[in-house]
């Protein structure tokens, strides 16, 4: 990396190799692409040790940084979690090619032939905070969709990041493919993040992947579009035709099976018809698994906390839920509607009425039936790896993996065919 006397011509400098490096990408054949992200995984795995060394200083530094401890969970990695970016890398690199896609053809009267394909959308930015498997899934990710990448990893994962990206490029290098096509912002200066969120020049879509703080700030600043999601405030909504076993499970493992992910449980509404019977069962085995939950009406047994208006609506990313009862399945679907993020939102329910209307009335980006809403993810949909989950409306939405990465163009063949 050469020496810059800024942040801005560190980040031009960086623009303009991930622009050469996109237009390669763009065309590489599919057996490339799956040779360096194959090469990268068995790097990752060969350098696990001094990635584990290196997250260790990172584990030093968010613990002075006050971290909490899901923010700390977040930023953790042992021989398992490397493990499973190796799986995710060997996962996207398995899939098919999404570049060329014939999405739609037809043939028009004037006897032109017309062709609607999937294209690379060029240089992909995206910011992240803690978790420095997002180094490996976002690489992986743009790679196999022909992108170019520029990673800014969180300070308090830098040199976790630093040792995953070296071996994404040693695949790139394997595979005869441009280095530049996956690189990483070597600087914790947050003026690389506002540098990056105006480079229009350069990159096409920003993917910030964090807290409201961050996605907040892209979101307002950014000139360049962006996929994101502000917060995860998830919902379950557990309805009288619910099944006692299957909500019990569900309930407990979208809350505790890790509670700082956006596919965490936030809130828990529950029909008022059971909220004294199956509805404090719950809450009991949620207490025993010692979530602390703050609850109101019938629910609020002894052990919990009386719920106030600021946990409505509130991603507490923790050991932590809001809970309440509802009056019948409309009212947690306007309760939804007013306090939902329209990330991931499930029912409790053997009622298929109920279901239909649940999800035919709610507009998440994700909704579940008798699920765990913790499956909100990319590599659970089938998808290898994920960049983040899209909530808004236009072009991608849900998990964002390779595929959504992608825009098209239109192929259009003749014979000489003019215009009346």
């Amino acid at each position: 990396m050469k020496d810059f006397d800024s942040i801005p011509a560190l980040m031009a400098d960086l623009g303009k190799r991930a622009k050469a490096a996109s237009r390669d990408l763009a065309f590489a054949n599919p057996e490339r692409k799956h040779a360096a992200l194959i090469a990268a995984a068995d790097a990752v795995w060969a350098n696990r040790a001094q990635i584990i060394e290196a997250n260790r200083k990172d584990l030093e530094f968010g613990r002075e940084k006050g971290l909490s401890p899901a923010m700390m969970d977040r930023l953790m990695l042992d021989e398992a979690r490397v493990q499973g970016m190796v799986d995710g890398l060997r996962a996207v690199a398995d899939q098919t090619d999404p570049v060329g896609e014939v999405l739609a053809e037809w043939d028009r009267p004037t006897g032109l032939k017309i062709q609607r394909v999937r294209t690379p959308l060029g240089v992909i930015g995206v910011i992240y905070e803690s978790r420095p498997n997002v180094t490996a899934d976002a690489g992986a990710l743009c790679l196999k969709s022909g992108n170019a990448v520029i990673l800014r990893g969180g300070s308090e994962s830098f040199h976790s990041s630093t040792a995953i990206h070296a071996c994404l490029v040693e695949g790139l290098k394997a595979a005869d493919l441009p280095e530049d096509a996956i690189q990483l912002v070597p600087t914790r200066d947050r003026a690389a993040v506002q540098e990056l969120l105006t480079m229009t020049d350069y990159v096409d879509v920003i993917v910030p992947r964090g807290g409201k703080g961050l996605v907040g700030l892209v979101q307002r600043e950014a000139r360049v579009p962006v996929f994101a999601h502000l917060e995860g405030i998830v919902h379950i909504y557990v309805d009288k035709a619910a099944d006692p076993q299957k909500t019990l499970d569900v309930v407990l493992n979208a809350k505790t099976r890790r509670t700082g992910i956006c596919g965490a449980a936030e809130c828990l509404l529950i029909h008022q018809d059971i909220a004294e019977t199956l509805g404090r069962d719950v809450i009991t085995a949620l207490l025993k698994a010692g979530v602390e939950v703050h609850a109101e009406g019938a629910l609020a047994v002894e052990g919990t906390i009386p719920a106030t208006a600021e946990d409505w609506g509130k991603e507490f990313l923790d050991s932590v839920i809001a809970a309440k009862p509802v009056a019948d399945i409309d009212a947690a679907i306007a309760h939804i509607q007013h306090y939902g993020s329209n990330h991931t939102d499930c029912i409790m329910t053997e009622d298929d009425t109920a279901v239909a209307r649940f999800f035919e009335r709610l507009d998440s980006a994700i909704l579940m039936h008798n699920a765990s809403t913790q499956f909100a993810d990319g590599g659970e949909f089938g998808m290898g790896a994920e960049i983040g989950i899209a909530t808004g409306k236009m072009h991608a939405r849900g998990p964002v993996g390779a595929a959504q990465l992608t825009s098209f163009k239109y192929l259009v063949r003749g014979n000489g065919t003019i215009r009346d």
